[in-house]
C-alpha cells in the first residue's frame, strides 16, 4: 500500500497535492483497494464551490457507490475527463493519472486540519 509523503489525507480516504492556491484530489491506494474495481466516476459540478467534508461527486464501483468528500473548501476548477471513459485508472495509479478533481482552495487554513501521511497509515491500520 502506497502513502506518499508529499500528499495530505482525510479520514474518509481522499488524497489532495497542493500546487500554490490550487490542488488535485483524488481517492488514497487503501480507498480503491477496499472499493475493488472501479467502474465509474460522476462528477458534475465543475465551476461550483464546496465546502470542507461536502460530497461534490460519487465513484462507484463493482461493490458499491462512494461520495467523494471534499478535503478543504474549494472550487472545482477541472474533473479528470481520462476518468469518464477510463475509470479503472484510479485504481492502477490512483495518485497520479488517478486524480479526480482540480480545485481552487478558498480556505488554506484547512490544510492544516488534514492527516500526514504516516497519520493516515496508522488511522488505517496497515
Amino acid at each position: 500500500m502506497n502513502f506518499p509523503s508529499e500528499l495530505k489525507y482525510t479520514s474518509d480516504h481522499e488524497w489532495i497535492k497542493v500546487e500554490g492556491e490550487n490542488a488535485l484530489v483524488g481517492i488514497t491506494d487503501f480507498a480503491q483497494h477496499e472499493l475493488g474495481d472501479i467502474v465509474f466516476v460522476d462528477v458534475t459540478s465543475v465551476g461550483e464551490t464546496f465546502a470542507k467534508n461536502e460530497s461534490f461527486g460519487t465513484v462507484e464501483a463493482v461493490k458499491t457507490v462512494s461520495d467523494l468528500l471534499l478535503p478543504v473548501s474549494g472550487e472545482i476548477l477541472e474533473f479528470n475527463e481520462t476518468l469518464e471513459s477510463e475509470a479503472a485508472v484510479v485504481n492502477t495509479d490512483p495518485y497520479g493519472a488517478g486524480w479526480i478533481v482540480k480545485i481552487k482552495i478558498t480556505d488554506p487554513a484547512e490544510l492544516s486540519e488534514l492527516m500526514s501521511a504516516d497519520e493516515y497509515k496508522a488511522s488505517t491500520g496497515v
